[in-house]
């Protein structure tokens, strides 16, 4: 006996399906063994494809009757992706199991539209996913999934959602990172006096040669105003592409790097964020060029507010009040014994 399902498929007991063509992919599931397609879109179902179905507790199948106006979830996929694909994001147009992974063209930045995916979402029977925006991703990494929820959907509902992803000019995208020549200053009398060693140089040369980028020169000054100043502006004489400054960061009257990163005439201060570790971080542009503080917390902590910001900095992104203010949802570290970022919820 067959009926119909949603006017767009006929179901037939699994023992009538020989000759048939599968309308979907089937998956099978062994714990702990595998976990994939049984059985392609497509396939014609063969006398031994009986038992194994019963096994996989298929009962009937469907064959479907696509009407005008109506779109197979494979091709509705392809069609959203298509939409949802931005600069620097790639994917393929054979989905799996109805859906289909966006990936990364390329490392980089990847940038997320939440509003729009929101929106995206809000259509019925589509679904999207992704991860989080602003975070780093290396070329190949999987940033986003969707499919249509139905086997068969309507085709004004494809649409409609195709058309939000479409205005937004792609919900996701992946920026690349320019690979900057970096200056540092060092503060602090102890270490420029030789009594105790410097510690922030091989930190942040690791961090900068993570993303490409070089330290090119690094100057050490004593805690004074004026050498800051001067140390600063030896920098940007060199045309770097980022400045950095360790250390006098804080509130303490000693620590003087946070007002001479001002008067050597850096532009556009943000001092201060909701992110711990990284309370006291300085974000500022002379010209064209970041300027950033760094506080104490980036000797002590091996994630802190920088992994956060450099990215986006060598993404070519301005760092404004109201993206410092963001941060805090998501700027609590928790510091774990054995740090996992970025798989944690650290600036998420």
């Amino acid at each position: 006996m067959t009926h119909k399902y949603k006017s767009s498929a006929t179901v037939i007991p699994v023992e009538q399906a020989l000759g048939k063509v599968l309308a979907h992919d089937i998956t099978e599931i062994r714990p702990g063994q595998f976990k994939g397609t049984a059985f392609k879109k497509g396939h014609i179902i063969r006398e031994n494809d009986i038992a194994h179905l019963i096994r996989l507790g298929k009962q009937n199948i469907y064959i479907l009757h696509i009407e005008p106006g109506e779109l197979h979830e494979d091709d509705a996929a392809i069609k959203i992706a298509d939409a949802l694909a931005g600069p620097g994001i790639i994917y393929n147009d054979r989905p799996s199991e109805g859906k289909i992974s966006l990936k990364s063209a390329h490392r980089g930045l990847l940038k997320v539209n939440v509003e729009a995916l929101t929106e995206l979402n809000l259509v019925p029977d589509i679904s999207c996913s992704s991860r989080h925006n602003n975070v780093f991703v290396e070329e190949g990494e999987i940033i986003a999934a969707t499919r249509a929820i139905p086997l068969i959907i309507d085709e004004d509902t494809v649409n409609k959602a195709a058309g939000i992803a479409r205005a937004a000019g792609g919900i996701f995208s992946v920026k690349r990172l320019s690979q900057l020549q970096a200056g540092l200053i060092v503060t602090g009398n102890e270490v420029y006096n030789g009594l105790i060693e410097d510690k922030f140089a091989p930190i942040i040369r690791k961090k900068l040669r993570f993303f490409g980028c070089h330290l090119k020169d690094i100057l050490f000054s004593t805690d004074d105003n004026d050498n800051i100043v001067r140390s600063i502006q030896e920098l940007r004489e060199k045309k770097l592409g980022l400045i950095l400054v360790a250390g006098g960061m804080s509130v303490d009257p000693d620590d003087k790097s946070r007002t001479a990163i001002r008067d050597a005439g850096v532009e556009d201060i943000i001092y201060g964020t909701p992110v711990f570790p990284g309370a006291m971080f300085l974000y500022g542009r002379a010209g064209n060029v970041p300027v950033l503080g760094l506080p104490g917390c980036v000797l002590f902590h091996r994630t802190t507010v920088l992994d956060l910001v450099l990215p986006r900095i060598l993404a070519g992104e301005n760092i404004t009040r109201r993206d410092a203010a963001s941060m805090a949802h998501g700027g609590l570290c928790l510091g774990c014994e054995e740090c996992r970022f970025p798989a944690c919820p650290f600036g998420k």
